[in-house]
């Protein structure tokens, strides 16, 4: 499963390039995140990364995810919000859905593969306790 990230706000160019260090800096996702850019249109040189594209196999990928998401939007001015679209819809997270709590369900059923399970998560494992802390 993939899951496509686009970052709005005043910057997205900047936030987009911000975020990618950090999606790139987890070790579960190293590898697994690629930047994507739109063809320039009429009259542009080229365009800046517009989306940001994260392989979910296996190994946990989902919930690293979900973490640094979480934690990224947290870290940003007001004005940023983060959509993630996968084959089983999209979720926009803003700066005013935090906390975690409000946010976390939405992102972790957009990231479900069709069993049901986070890419890499057994069916019968608890939630991972790091998505629920309640601390945030």
């Amino acid at each position: 499963m993939e899951a496509r990230i686009k970052v709005s706000g005043d910057d997205p160019v900047r936030e987009t390039a911000g975020l990618y260090e950090w999606l790139r800096g987890d070790r579960t996702l190293a590898g697994r995140v690629r930047a994507e850019s739109a063809p320039p249109r009429d009259g542009e040189l080229g365009g800046g990364t517009d989306v940001l594209v994260a392989a979910l196999g296996s190994g946990g990928a989902a919930v690293a995810l979900t973490n640094v998401l979480v934690a990224w939007v947290k870290s940003r001015r007001p004005d940023v919000s983060v959509s993630v679209t996968t084959a089983n819809g999209s979720v926009r997270i803003d700066t005013t859905d935090l906390p975690a709590e409000a946010v976390l369900p939405l992102l972790r059923e957009v990231l479900r593969s069709e069993r049901g399970a986070l890419p890499g998560e057994a069916l019968n494992e608890a939630p991972n306790e790091a998505l629920n802390d309640g601390d945030d």
